[in-house]
């Protein structure tokens, strides 16, 4: 099968891979899209080994172990491509995507290739049949934005709270779009690009500010009755932005970390603020079944404008273009890959 490898950030090659092998209790999927993450633009986040492109796949049953009898031929599921476990001491107290486990299990061999295979642990913990009213295209969002929900569940907002999201690129426009379903009023976003700022006011936003020519604090003010916001979410990875995101909160609001520095990054805080202005710091890393679970019921429900974020399509022969676009790219969201060519009536990029 043909399989879209990352070897470096400036290096995606096509490649042949063999077609995964299925055991008794695991199903086989033919790719019908896969998302491509901000994540995986991260060197410092990624192996040297050559390894599939992509986690965020949908996929069509096209085989089936002999003792799998939930699925059949032609279902079209999302299945999550880390799942957890039940009997530990992290996931029992919550924290499923921080037992090692979790990590440990992957879609085989990833996304961006024609076929994958899903194991039984999958099945069991986050494999989910999709109706017909999720588009394919609307279904490659539920992993990332999934992330996004999984971190709004943490930021206590309060109903009628400002939230303010330093980052607008695809992950911040989830929490900017997502911000109002938790209780959110205002909700400011704040980015760089005008073109993002734009993108955010279809999503939602009801304030934009860009810190290029505006104070941002001050800004906040002024849209917020002279006070800070109550929740800020800052999901651009510097340390510069983690500051400007501090500056923002409220005495006694949360600052939500939304993705995180590379390692050995310092990120110092002044411990006297620190003791009193009372300010919560949040974090949560990737998504578990919960998270996946709620955000497709919101998905089927029409609470989530999801296909306004895809902005970009390509075929797998044009992967490199699609990686290169992500990594360098201001005027794009989501971009999506089809291992086994373009849907019919699909606009290219």
């Amino acid at each position: 099968m043909k399989a879209a490898i990352y070897h470096a950030l400036d290096d995606i090659r096509l490649e042949k891979r063999p077609i995964p092998q299925i055991g008794p209790d695991e199903i086989l999927l033919k790719t019908l899209a896969c998302g491509l993450c901000g994540g995986e633009t991260m060197a410092w986040y990624k192996k040297n080994d050559p390894k599939v492109l992509g986690h965020e796949p949908i996929g069509e049953v096209v085989g089936v172990g002999k003792d799998v009898s939930e699925y059949r031929i032609g279902d079209r599921l999302f299945v999550n491509h880390h799942v957890g476990r039940i009997d530990s001491h992290l996931s029992r107290r919550g924290h499923f995507t921080r037992d090692p486990y979790y990590s440990q299990m992957k879609l085989d061999p990833g996304g961006v290739c024609e076929f994958y295979r899903v194991t039984a642990q999958h099945l069991r913990m986050d494999a989910h049949k999709l109706p017909a009213s999720i588009s394919t295209d609307a279904a490659v969002t539920i992993e990332p934005w999934s992330c996004a929900l999984s971190g709004l569940k943490v930021c206590q907002i309060q109903p009628g709270d400002t939230v303010a999201v330093v980052g607008a690129g695809f992950m911040g426009q989830g929490f900017i779009h997502m911000a109002p379903l938790f209780g959110a009023g205002t909700v400011i976003a704040l980015d760089f690009s005008d073109w993002r700022l734009d993108r955010a006011r279809e999503f939602g936003a009801t304030h934009t500010i860009n810190p290029k020519n505006q104070d941002a604090q001050s800004a906040v003010r002024a849209a917020n009755n002279d006070r800070l916001a109550d929740t800020v979410i800052v999901i651009a990875p510097s340390p510069a932005a983690w500051d400007l995101a501090l500056s923002l909160v409220e005495v006694g609001g949360t600052l939500h970390l939304g993705a995180p520095l590379p390692p050995e990054t310092e990120w110092v805080r002044d411990g006297n603020r620190a003791y009193f202005d009372q300010i919560t710091i949040t974090s949560r890393y990737s998504s578990d079944h919960t998270d996946t679970y709620s955000y497709i019921r919101l998905l089927e429900a029409g609470r989530i404008d999801a296909e306004r974020a895809i902005s970009h399509r390509f075929d797998i022969s044009e992967a490199a273009k699609a990686f290169e676009l992500l990594v360098t790219a201001e005027k794009s969201l989501k971009i999506i890959v089809y291992p086994n060519g373009l849907p019919e009536g699909a606009e290219h990029a």
